[in-house]
């Protein structure tokens, strides 16, 4: 019993620290305590660890080829990462946020909207654990992070007429990568499913060679 309670207040002791530590450091960085998963975080600041940017800084080609279905005011990134495509969003007008449950990954974030000439708001954050705010946001966008109980609250989270844009991989994606976990692969037309009660007005499902994924865009009434 002493040994657990010594390491449970160590554990926050350094956790304390840390998080001090990024808010004098990183003022434009909101640290959501209490809510992180140490494991998936050192496994994302470690992924992120590097001055390349490793899934590019160009946004992905859903959101930019249906911008102009986007209407314009407060979007969330969800698992924003390395921020290529809320930074974009930045670059159009939107009032952006960002949240992510690596420091790593938002501090290059801000940094690449620091290189386009936007700023970004950012939150570090457990998604597992956060409860996004209802009616709060006109964008929604979800890339390549699949958190199913997540669609439910995403909805909630649009304002009326609000829009999301999510696209992640599908099951057809094991043909490239055999070792995928499955459980983070959508079933054929998943998506449209999550969303059925929003008017639904871009769907794909592609194969390019080297992934394969769907991408919806969808409007709350």
């Amino acid at each position: 019993m002493t040994f657990t309670t010594w390491r449970s207040r160590q554990v926050f002791s350094r956790r304390t620290i840390a998080i001090l530590c990024l808010a004098t450091v990183f003022p434009f960085m909101t640290v959501l305590s209490g809510e992180t998963a140490p494991k998936d975080k050192e496994r994302w600041n470690r992924k992120y660890g590097t001055e390349q940017y490793i899934f590019g800084k160009t946004p992905i080609a859903f959101l930019r080829e249906n911008l102009h279905l986007l209407p314009k005011g407060k979007a969330l990134d969800i698992a924003m990462g390395e921020g290529r495509n809320g930074v974009f969003l930045a670059t159009k007008g939107f009032e952006v946020t960002g949240i992510d449950i690596s420091e790593t990954g938002l501090k290059k974030a801000h940094a690449l909207a620091q290189e386009y000439g936007v700023s970004i708001e950012t939150k570090v954050v457990d998604l597992e654990h956060y409860q996004l705010p209802p009616e709060t946001y006109d964008v929604i966008i979800c890339a390549y992070y699949l958190q199913r109980d997540l669609f439910p609250q995403m909805i909630e989270a649009l304002k009326p007429g609000g829009v999301v844009v999510v696209e992640t991989y599908t099951l057809d994606h094991v043909k490239y990568r055999p070792r995928f976990p499955r459980q983070y692969l959508l079933n054929p037309n998943e998506l449209l499913h999550h969303f059925d009660e929003l008017t639904i007005l871009r769907y794909q499902m592609r194969d390019n060679g080297h992934a394969v994924y769907a991408s919806l865009l969808a409007q709350k009434p």
